[in-house]
């Protein structure tokens, strides 16, 4: 890290220009190529993938994408616009990839209906440009009077591309005022922004280029920047930090950003691969959607973390002395802590562990509390902001009366009978089906079954009495996998598989839940390990991994809270509560024991120092957490402000995880990292420290 310092002091202006380049490049090319943002998972060894393979070889046009166009009048019925409706339904078809469109499906009041449009090819390979297409062929309808509303899979092509901007701008705003009253200069203040911004062009850049070959989650870019973002101004804040102390002891411009490149920098360094193989981790949970996303979010990092480790110090050279000209108050020492408050309150902790360890251990769980009844689910069109197309041709649905309509038409299951191998007669099937159906509670409605294959497969759509969103529909599936449909078929020979999107996505829920404890120990197992090569001590990893798990919990609850019992409603722009994305927990576990890792190393790569030194635990600990508290404070209130930045989105997901990842970062920097850390380390004293002489031989000397 001293190498890499000093080249980047000795040749600051290249490396200006080799990020400059790099940026310019990297954001050339992803213009150049079509990037691919989709959320299909494909799970193919669950029940609702088994069935949907069924479901094709009886009718291949089950395999074809569709999308619904809804038709809803406020006064009269829709037969007083059967011209211009007709018109329409033709003019769809004609669109380009259009296969075809149905005949409309009417609700028993007539004024809402619609038709299932089918493509031949993925609607995300549209792009958005095409909802003109759309509008297009539905303005006969519309120029008579008639409400035309996009749903079902063409939310894929009618909701525009996230827009991350305000997001970026609330952040970086955010993050410049705080940076300002912390060193109370200008120029220090822009240092850190001015390399995070470059970090994440660059990285928004790269990850859109890869994104041209391998298909992200429609999160994944957002996610990219919000972590980017994040750290790359945490790690440049620290590596500036470094480097003005050491100009106020009297070193040269060349000489701090040296030894900032080779202090901060390497805890830094250490930082960015702890969360980049926390979130790579998330691959072994063997779902490639998931996996996907972690890997936009190391990218990210990456990308941030080599934009501080050299852009910072080339920067911070060629600035020198002037990094404290226009100054909006006297700047601050990071020495500072050993004289003001900080020192006072490392001292009050040192002498009152217990104290400390119980109330600070008893908040958090206290705030674990609301994960004890969370709920995984699909965060569907129903929490679309209120006017959006997706929401209205929702809300007509689910409004609408008749026959396959009410809320759960937004989400219907279809059921695929696989009687090749049965015993019983179609006939026998098909009434033991119908009379399970029928005393299934929670079913609204559902299709005679229909005979495809000679007969020997069965089909019914069943539509429940509530929305897809709902606790109750998820007891219905389970009802309908679990009990009504083995019972129904016990004896036949047949086997009954439940499909359709929203069976697709309980699978992907359940499957979820099932690995979720393998990346957990992953992560644990990779943390304990590298700071244990890092610090050369046993209790130190040990105490971190603990504690970034009681982190975790209660960031969980807070989750819960705010979303799913919809505390957060109104500040959050929801229309109502929401279950919580089946694959936030597995990624929020990632990426907040990755963030947590950052502070701890920080903070004990101090700790460590001191002790080298003094070889007093004690004294260690205090002056560890003096000298660090005040940056990690501002560091913490930095990233969260550049979280809760990202709640503006109308992403439902990027608001969980920005919701989430901000308590988990104000919690661990504040209550663990100032309050459970010290009081635990003095507790424990000296054996802080200890490492078996044979493992110590063993591994390598990474020390911090």
């Amino acid at each position: 890290m001293a190498r890499l310092g000093a080249f980047c002091a000795r040749h600051p202006v290249w490396v200006l220009v080799a990020w400059l380049v790099v940026v310019v490049g990297a954001l050339g090319g992803q213009k150049a190529v079509h990037a691919k943002y989709d959320d299909e998972v494909s799970l193919p060894e669950t029940p609702s993938a088994i069935g949907a393979h069924l479901l094709r070889t009886t009718d291949p046009a089950a395999a074809w994408p569709t999308g619904k166009v809804v038709f809803h009048v406020g006064s009269g019925t829709l037969a007083d616009h059967r011209g211009p409706i007709a018109r329409t339904i033709a003019d769809l078809k004609a669109l380009p990839h259009v296969i075809t469109a149905s005949g409309l499906v009417t609700s028993a009041d007539g004024r809402t209906a619609y038709t299932v449009v089918s493509f031949d090819v993925d609607l995300t390979t549209l792009g958005n440009p095409y909802t003109r297409r759309l509008d297009q062929a539905t303005e006969p309808a519309r120029a008579d009077g008639v409400g035309v509303a996009y749903g079902g899979g063409l939310d894929q092509v009618v909701r525009p591309p996230p827009d991350q901007t305000i997001g970026e701008v609330v952040g970086f705003g955010s993050a410049l005022l705080v940076l300002l009253f912390m060193f109370g200069s200008v120029l220090a203040a822009l240092l850190p922004v001015g390399s995070a911004l470059v970090g994440v062009g660059a990285g928004i850049g790269i990850l859109g280029m890869i994104a041209g070959v391998v298909t992200f989650g429609t999160s994944a870019s957002g996610l990219a920047i919000m972590i980017a973002l994040g750290v790359g101004i945490d790690y440049a804040l620290f590596l500036t930090t470094r480097f003005r102390q050491d100009l106020m002891d009297g070193g040269s411009p060349r000489e701090a950003a040296v030894r900032a490149t080779a202090t901060a920098g390497h805890a830094v360094l250490v930082a960015a691969i702890t969360v980049a193989v926390a979130l790579l981790s998330l691959y072994a949970a063997g779902l490639t959607f998931i996996g996907k996303l972690g890997f936009a979010g190391a990218v990210g990092v990456a990308v941030a973390s080599a934009a501080a480790l050299t852009l910072t110090p080339a920067a911070l050279t060629l600035l020198g002395h002037r990094i404290d000209r226009f100054r909006v108050r006297r700047p601050v020492a990071e020495s500072s802590g050993m004289r003001d408050g900080w020192l006072r309150y490392a001292t009050l902790v040192s002498r009152h562990p217990w104290p400390f360890l119980v109330a600070g251990a008893g908040l958090l769980a206290l705030m674990a509390v609301p994960l004890f009844s969370i709920r995984l689910g699909h965060v569907d069109e129903g929490a679309d902001p209120v006017g959006s197309t997706t929401r209205t041709a929702y809300d007509w649905i689910a409004g609408a009366s008749g026959p396959g309509f009410g809320p759960g038409a937004n989400g219907t299951f279809t059921v695929v009978v696989d009687g090749r191998r049965a015993t019983a007669s179609t006939g026998q099937i098909t009434g033991d089906l119908d009379r399970a159906l029928r005393d299934t509670r929670g079913v609204a409605s559902f299709t005679p079954p229909a005979p495809g294959l000679a007969g020997r497969i069965l089909v019914t759509t069943v539509t429940p009495a509530t929305g897809p969103q709902t606790s109750a529909t998820g007891e219905l599936y389970t009802a309908l996998t679990e009990r009504t449909l083995p019972d129904a078929l016990a004896g036949t020979g047949a086997k009954a598989y439940v499909t359709g999107a929203l069976a697709g996505q309980f699978d992907f829920r359940d499957t979820v839940e099932a690995r979720l404890p393998i990346i957990i120990g992953i992560v644990l197992v990779a943390a304990f390990l590298l700071l244990m090569v890092v610090f050369r001590s046993l209790l130190v990893p040990l105490k971190a991994v603990l504690l970034n798990l009681l982190t975790t919990a209660a960031s969980y609850g807070a989750l819960v809270a705010a979303f799913q019992w919809g505390w957060g409603d109104g500040l959050l722009g929801l229309p109502g509560p929401v279950p919580i994305e089946s694959f936030v927990p597995m990624m929020m576990f990632a990426i907040v024991f990755g963030l947590s890792m950052d502070y701890e190393i920080f903070l004990l790569s101090r700790i460590a120092e001191a002790w080298r030194v003094s070889r007093d635990n004690t004294e260690s600990v205090g002056a560890g957490l003096a000298i660090t508290g005040r940056v990690i404070s501002s560091a913490a209130l930095i990233m969260t402000l550049v979280f809760l930045g990202f709640t503006v989105t109308p992403d439902v997901t990027i608001k969980m995880l920005a919701v989430g990842l901000a308590f988990s970062v104000i919690l661990d920097a504040t209550i663990v990292r100032l309050v459970l850390v010290p009081s635990l380390m003095v507790l424990v004293g000296d054996a802080n420290w200890w490492l078996p002489r044979p493992l110590a031989r063993f591994l390598p000397n990474l020390g911090a």
